[in-house]
């Protein structure tokens, strides 16, 4: 069952990647994601419930968007191990864990350059 759409909700993250295989196989093996491919520049990232609906998509362009895209926040249940496999699979911590009200952060780069952080609550 897809959620009701809220007005003024996040609904959809799209990050521009300069190599969608290796973007690809980066989030893949980085946080599990599964992709929708819509051709040669473009990845939708399938929703994590399974239910056929997309929640972003990935766009191959020869740069990332200006300042590397939006920042987007992912949450995790551990920091460490999330860290651990974002260097497994390629990117790159630009900011280790620190603290934070909510709990612990770090900001990474993908194998575009796009930042985005994730975050733990403890």
């Amino acid at each position: 069952m897809t959620p009701p759409l809220t007005h003024h909700s996040l609904n959809y993250v799209e990050l521009t990647v300069t190599d969608l295989t290796a973007a690809k196989a980066f989030y893949a093996g980085a946080f599990g994601w599964r992709f929708v491919d819509y051709g040669p520049d473009y990845a939708g990232i399938a929703s994590p419930t399974d239910d056929g609906e997309e929640v972003g998509g990935l766009l191959l362009a020869p740069q990332p968007r200006a300042n590397g895209g939006p920042l987007v926040l992912l949450y995790s249940d551990d920091l460490d191990a999330t860290a651990d496999a974002i260097v497994s699979a390629g990117g790159t911590i630009l900011q280790p864990a620190y603290a934070f009200p909510g709990g612990r952060r770090l900001h990474f780069a993908d194998p575009s350059g796009n930042e985005l952080g994730v975050w733990a609550s403890q």
